[in-house]
C-alpha cells in the first residue's frame, strides 16, 4: 500500500459529489470549493462561481499543512475584495511553519459557516494491519489537545462495515441524544466511502453540525494510490501534491510522469546530487533496507537518491529510469570516484534479465562519463531469468571498461554496499 496524501479541496469535492450515493441520498454536501493556483486569473472566478461574492468566505492554504491556524494561515468571515488581497499578499511567498519553510502556491475558498463551539466534532479513519479504526471525539477544533488520549474508538475488520446502533453505542455516548443517529448515520456513510475509495486515512476536524445539516469543515486525508486503477475513474482528477517545503525537481517530476504512464513502480527523490552513493534498487522493501545499511555503516551523508523500480516496468521504463539516475550521478566529478549500488531481493514475477536490458542500454550510453566519474558498479539480484541478467551484466563490464562486481542470490542482499563503501570480500 502506498499512501499518498490529497489535497483538502480534493477530497471535499470528492465527498460533496459522492457521499450521497453511500447514504441513500440522507446527506449532500454543496460542492462549493475553489482551488486557487499560481495560473489562476482570480479577477474571473466571481463570474465562473458566483457564490464567492455572496457569501462570507474562509481562505486558507491547501498544501498539507497542519495547524493552519495557529500558524496565522487561516482568514475567516471574509468578502471576495478581502480574500483576493490576502491571497495576493501570500501568493509565491516563503511562510516558515513549525520548522519547515516553503512557498505558498495553493489555496482553497469556502463558504464560512456561522456556528457554536459546542457543535463542532472530530472524526478520523485510519488504516490497521486488520481493519480500519474509527477515531471520534465529541469535542473538536483546532484545540481538540492529544486526541489519541481523549478519542472513542471502534474497530473495524476488514471486509465489515459498522452499523449505526453500533457506532452511537461505541462513540457516541457524550452527544446530545438528539444528534446521536444523524452523526452515527454520517460516521456510516464516511466509513462506506473510505473504503470504496480506498482510502487509508481521513480525518475531518472539525465537521460541524448546524440543524440537520453535517458540513466538514476542515479535511485531511490520504489514498493509496496503487488502488487507482479501480477507484481512480471515481477519485476524479485529482492530483498528489509534494509535502510541504519540498519542489519536485525536474528529474524527480519526470519520474513521477513516467510512474503514472505504468504498471510498475518507478520512484526518486534525490537526496544529495553531489553525493558518492547512488541506488538503483528493485522493489520497495529493498530500497528501504539499502538505504537503513548504507547510513548504518556510516555514509548517510555521501548518500545521493532514494527511490525504487519495481512491478516488472518493460526494458523501455527501466531504460528511462536508468538514464535519469545516471545523467543525474555523472553531471559533476569527485576525486575520489562514486558507486552505483544495483541491488534487490529475489523478485516473483520481475523479469530480471530484461529489466536489465534497460539497465544495460543506460550504461553503455554513458560508458564515457561512467569511466571520467570513476564509477564502481555493485551488482545483486535474484529471481526470474536471473543468472541470463547477471551473465549481461558481467560482459558488460568487460566492454564498458567500468568496473562491474555481479552476484546472485547466494550473497546477501545488502553485501555489496559494504563491498563497495568499506572494502569488505
Amino acid at each position: 500500500m502506498a499512501q499518498k496524501a490529497i489535497r483538502e479541496a480534493d477530497g471535499k469535492r470528492m465527498i460533496a459529489r459522492l457521499l450521497p450515493e453511500y447514504t441513500n441520498g440522507l446527506y449532500t454536501l454543496t460542492d462549493k470549493y475553489v482551488t486557487v493556483g499560481p495560473g489562476t486569473d482570480m479577477k474571473k472566478l466571481p463570474t465562473q462561481y458566483k457564490w464567492l461574492t455572496k457569501d462570507k468566505l474562509v481562505v486558507k492554504p491547501d498544501q498539507l499543512i497542519k495547524r493552519r491556524g495557529k500558524s496565522k494561515l487561516l482568514l475567516l468571515n471574509a468578502s471576495w475584495p478581502e480574500a483576493e488581497k490576502w491571497i495576493k499578499e501570500r501568493m509565491s511567498k516563503p511562510v516558515t511553519v513549525g520548522t519547515v519553510t516553503g512557498i505558498l502556491d495553493h489555496f482553497i475558498v469556502e463558504p464560512f459557516i456561522p456556528h457554536n463551539q459546542q457543535d463542532e466534532y472530530y472524526l478520523a479513519i485510519l488504516s490497521k494491519r486488520d481493519g480500519d479504526e474509527i477515531l471520534f471525539h465529541h469535542e473538536g477544533g483546532i484545540n481538540v489537545g492529544d486526541i489519541d488520549a481523549k478519542a472513542s474508538r471502534l474497530f473495524v475488520p476488514i471486509g465489515t462495515f459498522p452499523k449505526t446502533s453500533e457506532i452511537e453505542s461505541k462513540l457516541l455516548q457524550k452527544v446530545p441524544r438528539e444528534r446521536q443517529s444523524l452523526i452515527a448515520g454520517f460516521i456510516e456513510g464516511m466509513f462506506k466511502f473510505y473504503a470504496d475509495l480506498n482510502y487509508t486515512y481521513l480525518e475531518i476536524n472539525p465537521f460541524v453540525v448546524t440543524g440537520r445539516t453535517i458540513i466538514p469543515l476542515d479535511l485531511a486525508a490520504k489514498l493509496d494510490d496503487t488502488a487507482e486503477f479501480v477507484s481512480g475513474r471515481k477519485w476524479g482528477g485529482i492530483s498528489f501534491p509534494s509535502p510541504f517545503g519540498r519542489q519536485l525537481s525536474a528529474e524527480e517530476a519526470y519520474i513521477a510522469d513516467l510512474d503514472s504512464k505504468t504498471g510498475a513502480s518507478l520512484k526518486l527523490t534525490v537526496l544529495n546530487s553531489e553525493g558518492r552513493v547512488w541506488t538503483m534498487v528493485a522493489g520497495g522493501g529493498a530500497s528501504v533496507i539499502y538505504a537503513d545499511t548504507i547510513t548504518d555503516l556510516g555514509f548517510m551523508s555521501e548518500m545521493a537518491n532514494y527511490g525504487e523500480y519495481s512491478g516488472d516496468p518493460n526494458e523501455e521504463f527501466t531504460y528511462l529510469y536508468a538514464k535519469t539516475i545516471l545523467d543525474l550521478m555523472t553531471r559533476k566529478k569527485n576525486p575520489k570516484g562514486k558507486f552505483l549500488l544495483i541491488g534487490g531481493g529475489i523478485a516473483n514475477f520481475t523479469d530480471v534479465a530484461n529489466t536489465f536490458k534497460g539497465i544495460v542500454r543506460a550504461l553503455r550510453e554513458y560508458q564515457k562519463k561512467l569511466q571520467e566519474n570513476k564509477v564502481k558498479i555493485y551488482v545483486r539480484r535474484g529471481g526470474p531469468n536471473y543468472k541470463e541478467g547477471l551473465r549481461i551484466m558481467r560482459e558488460l563490464g568487460n566492454e564498458l571498461g567500468v568496473p562491474i562486481e555481479v552476484y546472485g542470490p547466494e550473497t546477501h542482499m545488502t553485501k555489496i554496499v559494504s563491498m563497495a563503501l568499506k572494502g569488505d570480500k
